[in-house]
């Protein structure tokens, strides 16, 4: 299981920074999303993936019987994909308005912020 999530991952960050590396603005976007989803499954890989065993000490005990799954990289892979999702938010609107202004989406296409002269 370990070694098909290690594959993924890396498919993930590879497809991320090819992406990364592409003029358009929406690839940029969407390498972005690939390589924040390929870290949340590395940390959630890196805290050890148990079933059936929760991290909660039963009734009557006093600290927790191996092996169970460690809560701390779930809450950071939680917290990680509530900032990720504002921060695409932010930067598919801010791609929307750089389109709106520059008329192009191609990064090499856009040399200044400046509108371009209206034909009369």
């Amino acid at each position: 299981m370990n070694t098909i999530l290690a594959l993924v991952i890396g498919g993930l960050y590879a497809a991320g920074l090819y992406m990364l590396m592409r003029r358009s603005l929406v690839k940029l976007v969407i390498g972005l999303l690939l390589i924040s989803q390929a870290t949340n499954l590395l940390i959630f890989i890196m805290g050890r993936l148990i079933r059936g065993h929760p991290a909660l000490i039963p009734d009557g005990a006093t600290h927790l019987e191996p092996p169970f799954a460690d809560p701390v990289p779930q809450a950071l892979i939680l917290t990680a994909i509530v900032i990720g999702f504002g921060i695409h938010a932010f930067v598919i609107i801010l791609i929307k308005r750089t389109y709106q202004t520059v008329g192009t989406d191609d990064l090499d296409e856009m040399r200044n912020t400046e509108r371009p002269p209206a034909d009369h």
